[in-house]
Parts: structure tokens; sequence; C-alpha cells
């Protein structure tokens, strides 16, 4: 994974991202690392992209970001370079806009690689339903695509907008609001992650479970560990062995994992004895875990 999540605050989704290779895919092409190389197979298991480079990001809106030589380029679903190798980071497209980073300060690219918003900032997120937050000093606010601040620096953390909503910290809580900045889901959480299908990551007391867009808990929170929900399903550790949970709360993947990412067109990443594979919503291996 790109190092900007690192860089900018992975506590907002729980540590989830660092723990479970989050992402979101525009593209059934799926990243793999094999002889110490990374690559991308297709959801059958075929290599279309050779394993070739020393990170990776996932697909979206047809460009990934990789690393070669310490330096972080785009490539299209060919494999071929779009834009060159030369940010210190760079994340999947969001909303038609890259995140990028030059030095310790960050910005924005459009798919040329033309830059459309000057790093300037301390830290950064992606840019979703028109907003991206930004960290200027200690506070996150949030800019619109002509680096306007829509929502001034006022929050000790912030994420992404998703499904008209977006996680802010006030007070060392974690709540939603709106585009207006209005609270919709007073800050009530220990740590929290986007919503996704209505149902948002939220950490009490340690353990995680989900709530509504009303706040209200729909499945308790008793997992280690957990991710957002995508394509239907979640990724949680119970103990220490991850599986996959419904929206009822269910195991339809029995904990058996070391660690896991989650569902992307029907295919998952899992991770056993430090090699990953990709799985299909059955549990069944499409790509046997790897180094």
């Amino acid at each position: 994974m790109p190092v900007a999540w690192k860089v900018r605050a992975t506590l907002l989704t729980l540590g989830v991202c660092a723990l479970f290779a989050c992402g979101s895919s525009g593209s059934s092409l799926y990243p793999v690392r094999y002889n110490g190389r990374y690559g991308y197979i297709t959801r059958s298991g075929k290599i279309v992209i050779n394993p070739q480079f020393t990170d990776e990001g996932r697909f979206a809106e047809g460009l990934a970001p990789v690393q070669m030589a310490g330096r972080w380029g785009y490539i299209d679903t060919s494999g071929r370079f779009a834009i060159n190798p030369q940010f210190d980071m760079a994340d999947p497209f969001s909303d038609g806009l890259g995140l990028i980073g030059i030095g310790y300060r960050f910005g924005y690219i459009d798919k040329t690689g033309k830059v459309v918003i000057n790093p300037q900032y301390d830290g950064a997120g992606h840019f979703n339903e028109g907003l991206a937050p930004i960290r200027q000093g200690d506070r996150w606010g949030y800019i619109d695509k002509t680096a306007k601040f829509v929502l001034n620096p006022q929050y000790e953390e912030a994420g992404d907008f998703s499904e008209g909503l977006a996680l802010v910290r006030i007070n060392g809580r974690f709540g939603y609001i709106d585009k207006s900045g209005k609270l919709v889901i007073q800050p009530q959480f220990d740590g929290a992650g986007e919503f996704s299908g209505g149902l948002a990551l939220v950490d009490l007391g340690g353990k995680y479970g989900y709530a509504g867009k009303d706040g209200r808990l729909v499945i308790t929170p008793q997992f280690e560990e957990a991710g957002i929900f995508s394509d239907g399903l979640a990724q949680v550790s119970l103990g220490n062995r991850v599986g996959f949970i419904d929206r009822n709360g269910k195991f339809v993947i029995n904990p058996q994992y070391d660690r896991a990412g989650q569902f992307e067109h029907g295919l998952a990443p899992v991770w056993l004895q430090g090699r990953q594979g990709y799985i299909d919503k059955s549990g069944k291996f499409v790509w046997n875990p790897a180094a």
C-alpha cells in the first residue's frame, strides 16, 4: 500500500488499512507479490502484468500507483506507465484526481500527470463526492477541486466523504458530518471508518462492530479487528484469525487467515504464513498464497 495513508492518519480507520490492505479498485486486476516483486492478476488468477514493481497500489479509474527505484508513478491496465515515476508517494485516483506527495507535502494530479493542486498540505485524503480532507498544522478541514476551503481546518482528524458523510474526531471521539459541516452523528466512538452500504465500522472499548446512519449499532462490537463492507462482506478477526461476515454479522467464511483485505469484484486478498493469495466468495483460492 502506498505510504500516504501511513503518513496522514490510519487511525481514522482503526488501523484497518494498514492491517488488512484496504482500498477500492476500479478494475478487475489484483496486485500480487511474487519473488519479492509486485504485479497484477485477473480474477481467474492469470498474471497479466509481470511482477516487476517494488510496491503497488490498487487500480482505480484505469490507473494504479506503483513504485520503481524508490519513486512512484502510475501504470495503465496494460502495465505501461501512464505517469512516469517521479513522486515520493502516490495513492489511487478518486474523483478524477490522484493524491501524491513530494517531500512531506501532499497535493493532487490529474490523469495526464499534471499537478492541479500543488503539494502544500501537511496531510491529505482522497477526493470523494467533490471534497477532500486536508491537514494544515494540527487541524483538518475540507477543500474542493479548486483548492478552496469548504470546511475550514477545525477537526483533530478527518476522513474521506462516503455516502454523504465523513468521519471526524472532536475532543478525542469520532462522529460524522455532512457536507455543510453539520454533525449528523455525534462524536461517541473510540475509532471509526467510512460508510459503505449504509454501515460504518466503529470501535467501542477496543472491540469493533458496525453502526447505521442514525448512529445506532447494527452489529454489536465484538471483533478484535475489522474492515469496511465491500461486495456485501467485511473482514473481521476473532482471536488471531480473520474471516468474513455478511451484513447480519453472520460468518460466511470462517476465521482461518492471518490477515485479509476487502472483497472487490468478487475476490479478496488473504495471507497465510506471510504469503498472499486470493479467494472468491466461497472461500476457494483462485491464486494460492505465494511469496
